[in-house]
């Protein structure tokens, strides 16, 4: 079952308090409920009547809404590197203006030609030739 709209709620409520009122003579006994959904239904068509004015405006809101976001994040950064001077990369105390303390960091294994990799594949009774450096036309003794 869908949703009724807020603007079809308040037309079936235009339209019962349009009935009511036109026989109000027959139903002198609702007259405190009836006045209650008059005073109801004003309000809301007038909320409503200022809802749809600032719909408009709601892009301008949201466009400097960005834009301040975006300013604080810059100022954001800034500070947290202030403040990384003021006390220094490893002191605990930027933990607890969100920043991580710097504590080293930790160091790899040294490889072992077991664990540098696979070797490159050579056949049997092949040699590798030596690596050739080119001459160097300046110095005749290299």
């Amino acid at each position: 079952m869908a949703r009724e709209t807020y603007s079809g709620v308040l037309g079936r409520l235009g339209r019962l308090n349009a009935a009511l009122e036109a026989n109000a003579a027959e139903l002198a006994h609702l007259e405190g409920p009836r006045t209650r959904l008059r005073t109801l239904l004003t309000d809301a068509e007038s909320v409503a009547k200022e809802q749809a004015a600032l719909v408009a405006s709601k892009q301008d809101f949201s466009k400097r809404l960005r834009s301040l976001v975006s300013e604080a994040q810059r100022v954001e950064s800034g500070l947290n590197k202030l403040i990384t001077q003021h006390y220094g990369l490893r002191a605990e105390k930027l933990a607890e203006f969100g920043l991580q303390p710097f504590r080293g960091r930790t160091r790899n294994k040294a490889k072992t030609p077991d664990s540098a990799g696979p070797q490159p594949a050579t056949e049997p009774g092949t040699t590798t030739p030596p690596a050739v450096t080119p001459a160097d036309p300046l110095n005749p003794k290299s």
